[in-house]
């Protein structure tokens, strides 16, 4: 029974960590091009990113630099946030 509960437990925690996995990521980058109504970012470097439903967007312009949260989803990237740096 001991045994049993131990590796229970094991399997519990194994299974767990996959959601660390799957947290937000962040990428820096110079904004290349922003369209507020295809709810579409594209940084210099070539990331493109698809804006969340619930973005708000803080006033990106071309040229800014930014920091964005995003996360994958199926093979899109997802800006859940976009900050302009300073």
């Amino acid at each position: 029974m001991r045994k049993l509960i131990v590796t229970a437990a094991a399997a519990a925690f194994l299974a767990s960590s996959g959601a660390a996995f799957a947290a937000v990521k962040h990428t820096t980058g110079t904004v290349k091009s922003f369209d507020g109504t295809a709810m579409s970012l594209v940084l210099d470097n070539g990331s493109t990113f698809t804006l969340s439903k619930a973005f708000k967007d803080p006033g990106i312009m071309p040229g800014e630099k930014v920091r964005v949260s995003w996360d994958m989803s199926g093979k899109n990237k997802i800006a859940e946030a976009v900050k302009i740096m300073k």
